[in-house]
């Protein structure tokens, strides 16, 4: 049966280097697109996905984001705060699991956007989503249409959804787009501390339970000042 999680957590954690010099007296998830923070954007889109609390990680220029979030009530936003300490993606999510439930959530990182397509990619995220074969679903862009990404991309995909990562010097067809949806059950027995979320991807993987779904739209990757300037120009063709 399809999942609809109503929590989400949110990365927003990250100290934006390739960001600068935008990011050196604001956090990245606050660097503006098309008038809105980056961090709006994502929580916009989790309000329109039935998300009604989103966990969000804080650590450089943390009092910005915190100030920022105080008043949103969709979704409202709960503060995991990690200023004393560097969690890394997936420490952040161990440190967040408390208060991120036991059922499957949403994970999406601050920087990631898209434009729709016909239907909304979270959505679809979660009627796509199988708790009994799966521990993550990942949303899958393809590299060849992606905007700010130039890399060999992360996944091949199997006609079944089934990912298989990309092996060294490899170039695969499809990027992960920073959206995903995570069953709380992966983390048993992760690392303490810092540690990155691709080992609980890696684990998903051996074990046959991490699926893709292929993004409908365009997916623009926010990681850089020029990348901003490339996304709100597709942003602006798209509203044309």
């Amino acid at each position: 049966m399809p999942v609809q999680p109503h929590n989400a957590m949110v990365l927003a954690a990250g100290l934006g280097l390739r960001m600068r010099p935008l990011t050196e007296t604001q956090p990245k998830p606050l660097v503006r697109v098309a008038g809105r923070p980056l961090l709006d954007h994502v929580l916009d889109r989790l309000a329109e996905a039935g998300v009604t609390e989103a966990v969000v990680n804080v650590h450089y220029l943390a009092d910005q984001i915190i100030a920022h979030t105080a008043t949103r009530t969709a979704p409202r936003v709960m503060i995991s705060d990690e200023r004393d300490q560097v969690l890394g993606t997936g420490g952040g999510v161990v440190k967040a699991l408390p208060l991120l439930g036991h059922q499957p959530f949403f994970h999406v990182n601050s920087d990631t956007m898209w434009i729709e397509g016909v239907r909304h990619n979270l959505s679809r995220l979660a009627d796509a989503f199988d708790p009994e074969l799966m521990d993550i679903m990942l949303l899958m862009a393809p590299t060849a249409t992606s905007i700010g990404y130039s890399g060999l991309g992360d996944y091949a995909m199997l006609a079944d959804g089934t990912l298989r990562k990309r092996r060294e010097h490899q170039v695969v067809p499809f990027v992960y787009a920073g959206a995903a949806i995570i069953s709380p059950a992966i983390f048993d027995g992760a690392p303490k501390g810092e540690f990155s979320l691709t080992k609980m991807f890696d684990k998903a993987n051996e074990q046959d339970r991490l699926f893709g779904l292929r993004l409908e739209g365009v997916w623009m990757h926010v990681g850089t000042p020029a990348a901003v300037a490339e996304a709100e120009e597709a942003l602006m063709e798209s509203a044309a």
